[in-house]
């Protein structure tokens, strides 16, 4: 149980939960208290462990293998997590992808897979879960952007501009939705170090633009985890249409 924080009698909906900054913050909000969702695609080895891991620290977590880009499978991902932890008080919109390549050597597929992973599953599931929240009267969804989808990066083109949509798109869902007492945030971090962005994945120009900001250094998950049990929590309660960046000085507004 977090000290600080408590969520209990709460149920979280985290997408793409099986490794890097989902799974943290899966496990920080199942260590608040928090009934969790762990969703995943083809990872069922990582999600049942982190479940496990959960369940043995005195939590309750199911996993959900579901691809959150198509709509039939994000409704079955939510009526199953209905059927399984009740009522969705918390959902956590943080599945993406990334991928380094040149503008003019980005194909029509690739654009497809990107918009689709990292900004229409922010739609669907948030379509999906929306109408509970709005019936209950309350809820909070945090949508995972990006530093990138503020400042732009060459060779990123498909993933800027999916995180800048986020951005866009939670700013939309925060004005509707504010008079029904539900909370839209984002978390726009900078450089974090998770098998998808590591320093061994990367290209070295890219690590040497990513380390070229005040703290000269990569987050790690937890580090993003926090700021989302933040938002997710009542300490957050007049936030609305926010954007906050743990990012190491990347962004200063």
């Amino acid at each position: 149980m977090n000290a600080a924080i408590s969520l209990e009698g709460q149920t979280a909906l985290v997408t793409g939960a099986a490794t890097g900054i989902g799974r943290a913050i899966a496990l920080t909000l199942a260590q608040a208290g928090a009934r969790v969702v762990v969703n995943h695609l083809n990872q069922p080895q990582q999600a049942a462990t982190l479940v496990q891991t959960i369940r043995s620290a005195g939590g309750h977590a199911v996993a959900i293998s579901a691809d959150v880009s198509d709509g039939a499978a994000v409704q079955r991902l939510v009526d199953e997590a209905l059927h399984a932890v009740g009522d969705l008080h918390i959902l956590v919109n943080n599945a993406g992808i990334i991928q380094e390549k040149p503008f003019l050597d980005t194909t029509e597929t690739d654009w497809d897979r990107m918009l689709a992973t990292d900004l229409k599953s922010v739609f669907l599931v948030s379509r999906a879960v929306l109408p509970g929240m709005v019936a209950r009267g309350s809820g909070v969804i945090v949508n995972l952007a990006s530093d990138l989808g503020i400042l732009g990066r060459e060779n990123y083109a498909p993933y800027c501009a999916a995180k800048a949509g986020v951005i866009g798109l939670t700013k939309s869902l925060a004005r509707e939705f504010a008079p029904h007492g539900i909370r839209v945030n984002a978390i726009a971090p900078g450089p974090v170090n998770t098998a998808m962005v590591s320093l061994e994945s990367m290209s070295p120009e890219w690590m040497e633009k990513e380390l070229a900001i005040p703290q000269h250094r990569v987050a790690e998950p937890e580090e993003i985890a926090a700021t989302a049990l933040f938002l997710a929590s009542d300490l957050s309660r007049f936030y609305c249409g926010q954007i906050l960046g743990p990012n190491g000085g990347s962004v200063m507004p």
